[in-house]
């Protein structure tokens, strides 16, 4: 079996087959171009996103510099997802953020991934697994998504934390590794941050 067969179905691959990465380098910089774009310059930068991006739906905001190994070609956005400065996308595979995500800096999105024996990195063996983030989800700054992650819908993910495992819809998590701490609920209707409260629904 060949290295784009393994690859397409997540098995161990040899990542320096040149059969895989004959047009990366075209991503990547596409990806260093973006990165140059003045702020102000929206309309070239929308046009720049729609060219790097597997999708990307309607009032994405990414902040640069962006960073990605196959500068964001298989990266899908849905609409209205903001995505702070320096984050990494290692988009070996697939990687699915649903509308209205809010992506803090220096967050690492990683689809790839090296086995443990020692002797298959040598033989320069990886393995890559897709990334799929529901809608409306916050993740915080630092924080480390694992290859086949599934984080569900409305979750926050905590600062810092190494999500090794699939968290649910509708709770926060947090730590490394990275655990469900609770569920959203009546608390956050009347609490915006520790003990300061809410006052938009008055």
């Amino acid at each position: 079996m060949d290295n784009i067969r393994r690859k397409k179905l997540g098995l161990p691959y040899c990542y320096d087959d040149p059969a895989l990465l004959s047009d990366q380098h075209i991503y990547q910089n596409r990806m260093m171009e973006y990165n140059k774009i003045p702020a102000t310059e929206r309309k070239n930068r929308r046009k720049a996103l729609k060219e790097m991006f597997a999708e990307i739906g309607k009032d994405c905001i990414i902040e640069t510099p962006v960073n990605s190994n196959w500068g964001c070609r298989h990266v899908h956005l849905g609409n209205g997802i903001y995505i702070n400065s320096n984050v990494t996308f290692v988009d070996d595979e697939d990687i699915y953020i649903g509308d209205n995500c809010l992506i803090a800096p220096n967050v690492v999105f990683s689809t790839a991934g090296h086995p443990v024996l020692p002797i298959l990195r040598e033989n320069h063996y990886v393995y890559n697994l897709p990334i799929h983030i529901g809608k409306n989800v916050w993740i915080g700054s630092g924080a480390q998504i694992m290859p086949g992650i599934t984080i569900g819908d409305n979750a926050v993910i905590g600062a810092g934390s190494v999500v090794t495992n699939n968290i649910p819809s509708n709770v926060v998590a947090y730590g490394v590794p990275c655990r469900v701490i609770r569920e959203i609920g009546c608390k956050d209707k009347e609490y915006y941050y520790k003990n300061r409260k809410l006052d938009v629904w008055e």
